[in-house]
């Protein structure tokens, strides 16, 4: 059963950075594609940044300059680096894996961490 399992969540003043991680664990043959996501309360959940296998880079406007997503394949982990925090980036952060088990692929969900910035 493969999981993908999110840490570093927590509290933080604004201006202030935290790291975000994601592992996979599980039996799979591949991890493709990882992306980060986050869901503020009253709003839908949003695309906050993606990473290819090849380490191809995607984010969205908003977090453009003060995100970093990297991985690192050895130890099948994603991680968001967070700089310069604001209140608007408050919400439920959830990693995403597009992970083949098999010979089949899919996507699978972490169960979301916590990020609130506020003084």
């Amino acid at each position: 059963q493969v999981q993908l399992v999110e840490s570093g969540g927590g509290l933080v003043q604004p201006g202030g950075s935290l790291r975000l991680s994601c592992a996979v664990s599980g039996r799979f043959r591949s991890i493709y594609d990882m992306g980060w996501y986050r869901q503020a309360p009253g709003n839908q959940r949003e695309l906050v940044a993606t990473i290819t296998s090849g380490g191809s880079t995607n984010y969205a406007d908003s977090v453009k300059g003060r995100f970093t997503i990297s991985r690192d394949n050895a130890k099948n982990t994603a991680y968001l680096q967070m700089n310069n925090l604001t209140p608007e980036d408050t919400a439920i952060y959830y990693c995403n894996g597009d992970v083949a088990p098999g010979l089949l692929r899919r996507v699978y969900w972490g169960q979301g961490t916590q990020v609130t910035v506020s003084s």
